[in-house]
């Protein structure tokens, strides 16, 4: 029984990492929503903002997940900073295209962080969060998508 208890510590584990990945990423992307400015900023200002707004709305279900699987969540700015993996960005005056860039660097990271989440929850016997991961894996791939094309110009 140690085993599954293993699975499913470093099934929850896993999903407060992507927890903490969510809340980050959606700040990222708000800030760079705020912030980006030049020749593109109609355009990126609206597709950071709607990014940001999908992002968001993970938040809820991921940590409801961690509940539902009978862990506890994080807590504070301060647990969220300990376990994400998104790099922070103060640097308000970032060129556009950077701004691009890093959001589709983190958002790749994410993914990876996804397939993570879809291991420990695959050996921990987890099927919804299995499957639910799939479709937030495919949101995450379409936000590089867009990400990258901007930057093929």
């Amino acid at each position: 029984m140690a085993s599954n208890d293993n699975a499913q510590g470093a099934l929850l584990d896993s999903l407060n990492g992507l927890l903490a990945d969510t809340f980050a990423l959606y700040i990222k992307t708000k800030n760079f929503h705020w912030h980006v400015k030049g020749p593109h900023f109609h355009d990126l200002h609206l597709l950071f903002d709607s990014q940001a707004g999908a992002v968001q709305g993970l938040v809820d279900v991921i940590a409801e997940r961690v509940r539902k699987q009978g862990g506890t969540t994080l807590t504070s700015p301060q647990s969220i900073v300990a376990k994400t993996k998104i790099t922070a960005q103060d640097d308000t005056s970032l060129d556009a295209m950077a701004m691009v860039k890093e959001l589709m660097e983190d958002n790749l990271a994410y993914v990876e962080r996804l397939r993570e989440v879809k291991a420990a929850a695959g050996e921990a016997g987890d099927n919804a969060t299995d499957g639910i991961v799939d479709d937030w894996t495919d949101q995450a791939e379409e936000r590089v998508w867009f990400l990258r094309e901007i930057l093929a110009r």
